[in-house]
């Protein structure tokens, strides 16, 4: 075991609140389609890839101020995440549940192939802004001033979503085609349109963390979603699928073990992305609903 400073631990602490947060953020799209569809989105890490992409060529070919671009990107993802919805899974809305995985999963391997196709595959540097790029000494740890950004901004969008889902007119029309789709036909709520914007909302997030997972790990490629997508299941699955809080609940637990593993046992730094998998399976085996998951009963 690696021996370390207070100053050095801290700066580990604020890595991994930082990183728990990106992936709380990605995961909170992951746990808000499922809530309502019941449905896996494995596309949901390549809509973060598509929103990071234009970012990109907002600010470099376009020659954008950079937070018109990221504006831009955010509302273009959160429009093609609507799209994606209306196109692959709005047709299998009534079919059996493993015709729209399979959809899911191709939808996955479209977008990262036709991002190959016209992004191209070589890497590209992601333009950090210098608002991003400071260093700040705080009693003696130097900490990179998007370290607190990213908690700050995943936080209000936390707040925002929650007082969004509990105090609106949509808000309660998504809680209750969450829980039946034909009772919130029956009360008039356009059930289509309530999941349509839903794609829309966890798009927007995922662009949000796109963004700043690219100002964090600044180097893009066509499949740099992947794994990010696969852990932010992971955190979303640890902390109950299905269940906001919980989504953000594992963010935080994955990004901090996983900053923690690597700064206290180095031997492991191979092993980091094996970390998220093997806290998975024993969480599953301890709580097979997640840590803040309910048994979902089943309508007979």
């Amino acid at each position: 075991m690696a021996s370390m400073t207070f100053q050095v631990f801290m700066q580990h602490l604020t890595n991994g609140i930082s990183l728990g947060s990106l992936y709380a953020l990605i995961a909170i799209g992951y746990t808000m389609v499922y809530g309502i569809l019941r449905l896996i989105n494995f596309a949901h890490g390549d809509i973060f890839m598509i929103g990071t992409y234009v970012a990109f060529y907002g600010v470099t070919l376009l020659a954008l101020p950079w937070w018109l671009s990221f504006i831009v990107a955010i509302i273009f993802t959160c429009f093609f995440g609507m799209t994606v919805e209306r196109a692959a899974y709005r047709p299998l809305r009534n079919s059996p549940k493993i015709s729209v995985l399979i959809s899911a999963i191709g939808v996955s391997f479209f977008i990262e192939n036709l991002a190959i196709v016209v992004f191209g595959g070589r890497p590209k540097a992601f333009p950090i802004p210098p608002m991003f790029n400071k260093i700040i000494n705080i009693g003696g740890v130097s900490i990179v001033s998007l370290t607190f950004y990213i908690p700050v901004i995943t936080l209000l969008l936390l707040m925002g979503l929650v007082y969004f889902i509990h105090h609106t007119k949509t808000g309660m029309a998504m809680r209750a085609v969450s829980k039946d789709y034909e009772a919130a036909r029956l009360m008039a709520i356009d059930v289509d349109k309530i999941i349509s914007l839903t794609f829309g909302i966890g798009s927007l997030l995922a662009a949000v963390g796109g963004i700043m997972w690219g100002l964090k790990f600044p180097q893009l490629v066509p499949l740099m979603g992947v794994m990010p997508g696969l852990k932010c299941f992971i955190a979303a699955v640890i902390g109950g699928i299905g269940d906001i809080k919980g989504a953000v609940l594992g963010g935080f637990i994955l990004g901090l073990g996983e900053i923690m593993l690597v700064a206290l046992l180095p031997a492991l730094t191979g092993y980091r992305d094996a970390f998220a998998f093997i806290l998975l399976i024993l969480i599953l085996l301890v709580k097979p609903t997640g840590l803040m998951g309910q048994k979902l009963t089943e309508k007979v």
